[in-house]
């Protein structure tokens, strides 16, 4: 099961990169391009469309996450309990700055870090889209806007099956003018609930750094 899991993060998270540039359409609205020929709007275009709900609840970081493991791309960190996580820098992925394993190998997590914002509307659009590309059934089970530590993130659940093998997504986005990250943790989809509180407590270790 290791093997197929980490193929499908290297899948799904090169398809996924948000490498983009801007471009204003003839009636004047901004939009993103990709370098795969997808594009999305820089803003929402009006007040129509989906809108995402907000969690009212504050979240921190686990007290048992006692070890701050900083990136070295952007002025963040990510509080995470070692006991139960191992971690080392992103073989698997050349986009991603960390990959992380609990260590009973059954959830993994990755944190990709660019130097770039994007508005967090176009994220979930990107994600979705570029996504179905590797998993064509790919689809967002759960959607909402969370405070963590502070920061305004986009919580997104996502299922889809890639290889005959049914997986959840289920992770942090974020971005400012410092740039974005992408904190997703990963795993079978019939393993996802029983790592529910798991996947929460390494998440909610997501800090800005001064």
């Amino acid at each position: 099961m290791r093997s197929l899991l980490f193929i499908a993060s290297f899948l799904f998270w090169i398809s996924a990169s948000f490498a983009q540039k801007k471009a204003v359409t003839e009636t004047g609205e901004e939009v993103l391009l990709y370098s795969d020929g997808t594009w999305a709007y820089a803003q929402a275009q009006d007040s129509s469309q989906h809108i995402i709900p907000t969690n009212p609840q504050i979240f921190k970081k686990d007290a048992a996450s006692s070890f701050l493991l900083k990136s070295k791309k952007l002025n963040v960190g990510f509080w995470l309990n070692t006991k139960n996580w191992n971690f080392k820098k992103a073989t698997e992925n050349s986009d991603a700055e960390y990959e992380l394993e609990m260590k009973d190998g059954t959830l993994y997590a990755m944190i990709i870090t660019e130097k770039f914002e994007i508005p967090l509307e176009s994220m979930k659009v990107i994600a979705l889209e570029n996504g179905k590309k590797v998993a064509p059934d790919l689809y967002i089970e759960k959607e909402e806007y969370r405070n963590v530590n502070g920061l305004n993130v986009l919580f997104l659940q996502m299922n889809g099956t890639m290889s005959g093998v049914k997986f959840s997504y289920y992770g942090y986005y974020f971005s400012n003018a410092n740039g974005t990250i992408q904190f997703i943790t990963y795993t079978a989809k019939n393993l996802l609930g029983k790592h529910l509180n798991d996947c929460d407590k390494l998440l909610n270790g997501l800090v800005e750094l001064n």
